[in-house]
């Protein structure tokens, strides 16, 4: 399902991660942000193979196709490609995001974790759509 990137709503951008649940149905738990607002979902799910993620993509993608809401994959931009999903979230030490837009083009959405004004200024001319931000400054 392809998403005009500069109409994207970041209001409530979900983050998937199966280790912090209490139920293992990450399907169930999907469609339930979905249908209680959800705007964006990012599959973030670090300990699965690549087959086992790429079978969990397909089915994430179909229930945020089914809701019209796009799916952002983390980190990994081959699982993105053969989703087709909606974009890429990438950290400093995956891909560059110059890399990344020449993988995915200029329609999908690519978001960088950043920690620092210099990481965010160079995510911003590399291609960047929206950054991931922690503490900026030390506290």
């Amino acid at each position: 399902m392809a998403f005009d990137k500069n109409k994207i709503d970041y209001t409530l951008y979900v983050v998937t991660d199966r280790s912090l649940m209490s139920t293992p149905d990450l399907e169930a738990c999907v469609q339930q942000a979905l249908e209680g607002g959800c705007t964006l979902v990012q599959l973030r799910e670090k300990e699965l193979s690549s087959r086992d993620f790429y079978l969990l993509g397909e089915r994430i993608k179909r229930i945020c196709n089914f809701h019209n809401i796009p799916l952002i994959i983390n980190d990994r931009v081959d699982i993105a490609l053969a989703l087709d999903a909606d974009g890429v979230h990438v950290g400093q030490q995956d891909l560059s995001t110059g890399f990344v837009r020449t993988l995915l083009g200029n329609d999908k959405l690519i978001g960088v974790s950043v920690t620092n004004v210099q990481e965010a200024l160079q995510a911003e001319i590399e291609g960047a759509d929206y950054l991931g931000v922690g503490a900026m400054y030390a506290t």
